[in-house]
């Protein structure tokens, strides 16, 4: 025992003392943070998209004030939102229009002008669409810029439009515009059959106010966020535990590789066992992986304290009172355990990064299975796709965190658990002789000596 916690310690030192080691630990929290944020930011600070609005002939009359009165609507709708967000995140005692992130999130995205007279006086045809060029063109600034050239008409099948936008690639005029001559249509559609616009304008404004109850709910009423964290938390704690099991496993391919093409496995070879090496590699990436999930797991709750403690709360809530840190805490065990010494016999066939890869390859896409039907399980966590995958040992730790908040059967809990870990044990032994067979030749993996490995235990 004593020489399976000096080769733990070892593998960890190994690891933990490298200044990579600590950089890659701060920058994954880092780069969520960065990429969330940067999709706020790019969502929320591009400029309105600058059009202008030209009736071509008499059809067309009315719809360039239909297109007003859309985007007016949509302004307004948008200002409440905003106000509604305002009076919910005003903790910081910052006015609403005076917050920079909620100004952006109220900012508009369509903006109305004036048609340039070069267009309205040109002639239709090959002239209008020059000047329409020129008005679109990277030369033209100031008040003459514009993004896009919107001409209205109506055909036998209802309102149509020709759009010129300066970027060919952006779809938020050609989505705008879609959303006004639908509401044209189905305003004409109803005047057509007698009844007034006014009326149908104050439908389609209505918003109905929904509360949700449920048996399961924390007071057996009303639905609150406290209801709906576990379905974050799980999702989330898939993601995680996916993301470390995989971090770990290969860290661990990668060091008995490496080891074994530098002959320091045949020393440490010479003084412990195969099993004694193997059960040590183990522990100690073990160990780092604990380190990794305490780190982000240290971060991600003092930020979220620090940020919105009542959500906080609830969240320690869930995961203490709603058992589902232990239910982590078990299929991140078995979920290594399975994975790294699956890595670890792996590495003990391979000499060069190549060979590693060719076999890392298919494994990783069988892994990116469950990352798909995750998402699947949060809307859907009882269809037979999705419960007969999370009960195939491989995919249990991913899957299963995913469906806890759910609340699966009993049966089926304890049955994948069971499953997982019997899976696991015949893993270590399958992964043990493997392990020993690799580290003790020079024989590359195949299914033959694989096989061999498994049938001779490396004698």
């Amino acid at each position: 025992m004593n020489r399976v916690l000096l080769i733990a310690r070892r593998e960890f030192a190994a690891y933990a003392r490298t200044v990579g080691f600590w950089l890659s630990l701060l920058a994954f929290p880092l780069i969520i943070v960065l990429a969330g944020g940067l999709g706020f930011l790019t969502a929320t600070s591009q400029p309105a998209r600058v059009i202008a609005v030209v009736e071509e002939g008499a059809a067309a009359e009315g719809l360039a004030a239909v297109v007003h009165d859309v985007l007016q609507r949509e302004n307004e709708r948008r200002a409440a939102n905003l106000e509604r967000a305002g009076k919910a995140a005003s903790a910081s005692g910052i006015p609403v229009r005076q917050n920079p992130i909620m100004a952006s999130v109220g900012r508009e995205r369509i903006r109305l002008v004036d048609t340039p007279l070069a267009i309205l006086q040109a002639n239709p045809g090959q002239d209008r669409d020059q000047a329409v060029r020129q008005a679109l063109s990277d030369g033209s600034r100031g008040d003459e810029r514009l993004d896009a050239v919107v001409f209205l008409n109506r055909g036998s099948a209802g309102p149509a439009a020709r759009l010129w936008t300066a970027r060919a690639t952006d779809p938020t005029v050609e989505e705008f515009v879609r959303s006004a001559l639908t509401t044209a249509n189905r305003q004409a559609m109803f005047r057509a059959a007698g009844i007034d616009p006014a009326v149908v304008i104050q439908t389609e404004q209505f918003r109905p106010q929904i509360d949700a109850f449920s048996p399961k709910a924390a007071d057996g009423g009303a639905v609150t966020l406290r209801d709906r964290l576990p379905v974050f938390i799980g999702l989330g704690g898939g993601f995680l535990l996916w993301s470390l099991i995989i971090t770990g496993a290969s860290i661990l391919l990668n060091s008995v590789m490496e080891e074994k093409s530098n002959k320091i496995l045949e020393v440490l070879l010479s003084s412990a066992s195969a099993t004694e090496i193997l059960a040590g590699k183990v522990l100690g990436v073990a160990m780092l992986t604990l380190t990794v999930l305490l780190a982000w797991g240290g971060m991600g709750a003092a930020g979220l304290m620090f940020g919105a403690p009542e959500e906080a709360m609830a969240v320690a809530d869930v995961l203490l009172a709603g058992g589902m840190l232990a239910w982590f805490a078990a299929f991140m065990i078995g979920g290594y355990l399975m994975y790294a010494v699956l890595f670890a016999a792996i590495g003990a066939f391979c000499e060069t990064p190549r060979d590693a890869q060719t076999l890392m390859g298919p494994i990783m896409m069988v892994l990116v299975i469950p990352i798909i039907v995750m998402q699947m399980a949060v809307r859907s966590p009882d269809a037979p796709v999705v419960q007969i995958l999370s009960m195939a040992p491989f995919f249990t730790p991913f899957l299963m965190m995913a469906r806890l908040p759910s609340d699966p059967p009993m049966i089926e809990l304890v049955g994948s658990m069971l499953g997982m870990f019997a899976f696991a044990v015949l893993m270590v032994w399958v992964s043990g002789r493997a392990f020993r067979a690799g580290a003790l030749s020079d024989v590359k993996l195949n299914w033959r000596s694989f096989a061999g490995a498994i049938r001779g235990g490396g004698k």
